[in-house]
């Protein structure tokens, strides 16, 4: 399947596991869902797969959208209401397409980041480095 695609808006179902790192600045637009690093310059930018670099670290979790350089929380360990038709127990790997998630590893997503819970609903962590 590779890359999976948001059903309309991503909402996130926080519980009592849910983590998270404030006091960020966007350093792009980052959507709800979108999986983000926090890079050298010390903004967050959309995390991707395409090589094993530092933009392969995932750090959390947009929970809005932003612009560039507004305040941004990064969530991990949560669930979020992601997609449809998605088959549980499946792994979640960091997508090439940048701030995605994809059910196949990529070159630098090799660690799963999350699992599909159910049809719908993807629980994800950070990248473990």
């Amino acid at each position: 399947m590779a890359t999976i695609t948001k059903g309309g808006s991503p909402m996130a179902v926080q519980g009592p596991q849910v983590n998270s790192l404030s006091g960020l600045i966007s350093g792009e637009v980052l959507a709800a869902g979108d999986a983000c690093y926090i890079k050298s310059d010390g903004k967050v930018w959309l995390a991707t797969g395409t090589a094993a670099n530092a933009a392969a670290k995932v750090f959390g979790y947009a929970c809005q959208q932003v612009n560039a350089n507004e305040a941004i929380t990064l969530f991990w360990n949560l669930r979020w209401r992601y997609g449809a038709g998605l088959t549980p127990g499946t792994a979640i790997y960091l997508s090439a397409t940048p701030g995605a998630l994809s059910d196949v590893a990529t070159t630098g997503g090799t660690a799963p980041i999350g699992v599909v819970v159910d049809a719908n609903v993807v629980y994800v962590w950070q990248a473990r480095y």
